[in-house]
């Protein structure tokens, strides 16, 4: 009987932990399509404002990042305290709204200002979906949950481009969107309303998801650790946490940058269309960008039964090495074919390391502290990456070459710096990140 009792409550438990990976899953997919269907609309939103590339990128990185960076800290202690599903469920409902309004602003500015609600929406997802499936499921399959949560970046960002283009082209070749009290839209501005509004019924899916218990609560306490502590812990391991956060926080500006920017490449130095240059591009990065988040968080269990307990981090280092080729080498294709063929490699290497960084960051650190080191890490990569990354591919643009025309240079020589740098701050934190792992086991026996 009690091995009946047992084997119900097993399957029971791995029934929540599926469906709150599933609704997760389809947070981030929608996150990531509302943070990035701007990538096809800088044309007509340029146009519209009358903006430089750059001024552009301020729309699409710095005003998102702004609060999503620094929110995400606070936010994160209050999920670490309280109930992690209710946090996620409540900023999905506030990004939707903001993201819809982004498609009723008249002005830089008013739309500057959504994009920033935008951002304090999706600050309060990821670190209590990180802390929250590290209760799910076991420190041997965590790589791999957190692989399948991390496809949200593809799937989200690819369909961004995908819905984001075919929206676009069907309002503008069939006519505009009029709304009560805002009047005629833009076809760019019906872009936004129309990815906005699925979140409103993922609010409902994130309700009925279960918190799980925290496997250490009797040993902290209900309250967690105090930002003391966390600092403590941190400090005790600067080296491994600081080597890990710096080189994914580098590649971020290389992900991010590549992200905002390639689509506009294929319009501006191949002559697609947004729609065809959102399809190709929104396909490959669907495609590819899976398959790199999954062998990426996969290929960690077969190094880790080889002896290599560093094998998360240290696959982060070869991917950096491996990266800088296509992504120095795809930009400067002379036919748009080969631009598209070039994009699968830069685009499976752009989307392969962040399950594993996520996985090593939570392997070294306390589980009430998890959600806010994540954030601490997420603070990182998203200042690197969505502030710098989208406006260091235009400031080289506006600024270095001076010409609409060389974004493809602008494109190609960002690797070159980024890559390199990541390896280097990663490999030399190998040794201290095994320190800090064995640290962690023998403080908690595992």
């Amino acid at each position: 009987m009690t091995s009946a009792v047992t084997i119900v409550e097993g399957n029971r438990q791995r029934g929540k932990a599926a469906y709150a990976l599933f609704a997760l899953l389809l947070a981030y997919i929608l996150s990531f399509i509302d943070r990035n269907v701007m990538a096809v609309l800088i044309g007509p939103i340029r146009e519209d404002f009358a903006i430089s590339d750059f001024q552009y990128s301020l729309l699409h990185g710095l005003a998102f990042s702004m609060f999503y960076i620094f929110l995400g800290l606070p936010i994160a202690r209050l999920a670490d305290r309280g109930s992690r599903k209710w946090v996620i469920t409540i900023g999905v409902l506030f990004w939707s709204l903001m993201t819809c309004l982004c498609g009723v602003t008249r002005t830089f500015t008013s739309l500057f200002v959504m994009r920033m609600g935008v951002g304090i929406g999706e600050a309060a997802l990821s670190p209590p979906a990180y802390s929250l499936l590290s209760d799910y499921f076991s420190p041997e399959s965590l790589p791999r949950a957190m692989a399948v949560y991390t496809l949200g970046i593809t799937i989200g960002g690819g369909l961004a481009y995908i819905i984001g283009g075919g929206v676009y082209q069907y309002f503008t070749e069939y006519g505009a969107l009029t709304v009560p009290l805002f009047g005629e839209l833009r076809p760019w501005q019906t872009t936004f309303i129309v990815v906005g509004l699925p979140g409103f019924g993922l609010v409902i899916l994130l309700g009925l998801m279960a918190e799980p218990v925290r496997r250490d609560h009797v040993a902290t306490g209900a309250s967690g650790y105090s930002v003391m502590e966390v600092g403590a812990h941190l400090r005790s391991h600067w080296q491994a946490y600081g080597s890990l956060i710096m080189g994914v926080s580098l590649l971020s500006i290389l992900g991010y940058g590549t992200m905002a920017w390639y689509p506009e490449f294929l319009v501006r130095s191949h002559g697609m269309s947004r729609a065809e240059a959102g399809a190709s591009f929104g396909m490959i990065f669907i495609v590819a960008g899976s398959i790199g988040t999954l062998l990426g968080g996969f290929s960690a269990k077969p190094l880790l039964d080889r002896g290599y307990i560093d094998a998360s981090m240290r696959l982060i280092m070869w991917i950096a090495l491996l990266w800088l080729l296509p992504a120095t080498l795809g930009p400067l294709s002379g036919d748009g074919e080969w631009a598209l063929w070039s994009a699968v490699p830069i685009v499976f290497f752009l989307n392969s390391y962040f399950a594993l960084a996520i996985s090593a960051l939570q392997n070294i650190t306390p589980n009430r502290m998890r959600a806010q080191v994540s954030a601490l890490m997420l603070f990182m990569t998203n200042l690197f990456g969505l502030a710098i990354g989208p406006s260091a591919v235009a400031a080289i643009t506006d600024f270095v070459f001076a010409s609409d025309a060389a974004l493809a240079r602008s494109l190609s020589l960002l690797p070159l710096i980024i890559c390199p740098l990541a390896a280097a701050s990663l490999g030399w934190g190998l040794k201290y990140y095994r320190l800090a792992l064995s640290a962690s086991v023998d403080e908690t026996g595992a």
